[in-house]
């Protein structure tokens, strides 16, 4: 297209009861129906296990007011990779970037994914696990209906979040207080000497925290479409402290209302751990958890594809990624090709994943990226303080996140070393490599144009500026 061509916007469709239902709604997918028998057989001891829920959900609210903060200096879309460019460098956020885009985010897609198939499937096979050719595959359509859903309408995916975390809350009172109701007729006795058989080496920690904060993934979500949200200023400290403070909150008390139904060894062999809870508190109507589980899952899966796209999109207008990418649709306005792209790779991903290695490598990659983001924030508040602040933290606060981020990243590997960590941080590294030919020398320019300008035509999108 000429370049004379008025360029596209994306619009700001996002308030904040949409703000407060991307993150929240992206927080509460599969991992709280999932994670929380994985966390109790790894730390060994129900009240342990209570402990690290809390310290995740403090870790992320400490996490996310310096996100706050950095969203509301840097008012860009992008999420780390955009903070990371401009306090890191290029090379760093390329480095991000390329492990972001063909592993975290649709590693993050397929996991959830993998656990709707699962939740949607268990009442069929009520009396052995599902298989597994059918669980990928349901997973795969639900990549796919989603996909499509977000490439059609901004505000048609909006409202199927705010829906989903209508629902998906609904849910979660319903487990609480059917625990509470155990609770007052004095079933405690799986509280009793809580802390006994804890396990407190680096390693368990470390992969007991990998396994909650996986359910607390997407507390950033907000910042990978900062262009898209009304007031970002005010909206976006404003939906950080609503969400996260109420998923907190709710977590904590499902986590106890399980431990109030089910003895530890029950939760830690149960593969759905909603569904073990609704057969023993609702009896025939125990169904119904499998259901809230799945459109839990569904709802997270919506958030996740809504912003995962954005990072590519932002990448791709940055120079790090193929122009296509950086285009949206002529009259949608959606980012339809990065959205495509994110797709394609996440169902890539699907087929050799499996839900625990996800879970524990996508962990490592995103708290290694947390942990550089963060010290832009520092470095920011040290060399730039001059830079308008509509909403400060004191410095404090993304020192201990950044610490809290180098003992995540080191103590699975110190405790307990494995090749596949190594594997993972030579795939970040390489980035660096791949930068050199192809983003800093420009490689293959004249292949690119010319399916740039095919794609172009046959997808019906157009180059977009900064909507600041």
């Amino acid at each position: 297209m000429d370049d004379k061509t008025e360029k596209l916007n994306l619009k700001r469709e996002v308030g904040l009861v949409g703000a407060v239902s991307l993150i929240g709604g992206t927080m509460i997918g599969s991992g709280i129906f999932m994670s929380p028998q994985t966390v109790l057989s790894t730390i060994g001891s129900p009240g342990a296990s209570l402990v690290v829920w809390a310290c995740c959900g403090l870790l992320v609210i400490m996490a996310s007011f310096c996100y706050a903060e950095l969203g509301t200096v840097i008012r860009e879309s992008g999420g780390e990779y955009i903070y990371i460019l401009k306090t890191s460098g290029p090379v760093v956020a390329f480095m991000l970037i390329f492990s972001s885009v063909l592993f975290v985010r649709p590693a993050g897609v397929a996991g959830i994914s993998l656990s709707f198939a699962q939740y949607v499937l268990a009442p069929f096979y009520a009396d052995c696990p599902p298989p597994l050719l059918l669980v990928k595959g349901m997973a795969a359509v639900s990549i796919l209906v989603l996909a499509t859903v977000n490439c059609l309408n901004v505000r048609f995916a909006m409202k199927i979040q705010v829906f989903f975390m209508v629902a998906k809350l609904l849910a979660l009172v319903v487990i609480i207080i059917g625990g509470l109701v155990m609770l007052i007729r004095g079933h405690t006795e799986n509280f009793e000497n809580s802390f006994e058989n804890t396990h407190l080496g680096l390693n368990p920690i470390g992969i007991a925290f990998y396994q909650g904060l996986w359910s607390y993934d997407g507390w950033n979500n907000l910042n990978y479409v900062t262009e898209e949200l009304k007031r970002p200023e005010v909206n976006l400290p404003r939906a950080v402290v609503i969400a996260i403070s109420l998923v907190t909150g709710l977590y904590l008390l499902v986590n106890v209302s399980y431990l109030t139904v089910m003895t530890p060894k029950e939760l830690m062999s149960s593969s759905a751990v909603a569904v073990t809870w609704g057969n023993k508190v609702l009896g025939s109507w125990g169904w119904t958890m499998s259901v809230a589980a799945a459109l839990s899952a569904f709802g997270s899966l919506n958030g996740t594809f809504f912003s995962g796209g954005r990072v590519c999109f932002v990448a791709a207008r940055e120079g790090h990624l193929p122009d296509i990418l950086a285009m949206a649709h002529v009259r949608r306005l959606t980012p339809s090709p990065a959205l495509i792209f994110t797709t394609v790779v996440s169902l890539l991903v699907l087929i050799p994943g499996d839900f625990q290695s996800i879970v524990n490598f996508f962990s490592f990659t995103a708290w290694f990226f947390y942990g550089i983001t963060l010290s832009g924030l520092v470095y920011l508040k040290i060399k730039k303080p001059e830079l308008p602040r509509p909403y400060k933290v004191p410095i404090i606060l993304p020192i201990l996140v950044i610490i809290v981020a180098i003992f995540l990243v080191l103590a699975p590997i110190l405790d307990n070393p494995q090749i596949e960590y190594l594997y993972v941080s030579l795939f970040i590294l390489s980035g660096a490599i791949v930068y050199v030919p192809f983003i800093h020398f420009k490689l293959c320019p004249g292949l690119l144009t010319k399916l740039t300008v095919f794609l172009q035509l046959f997808l019906e999108v157009a180059p977009t500026e900064k909507n600041l």
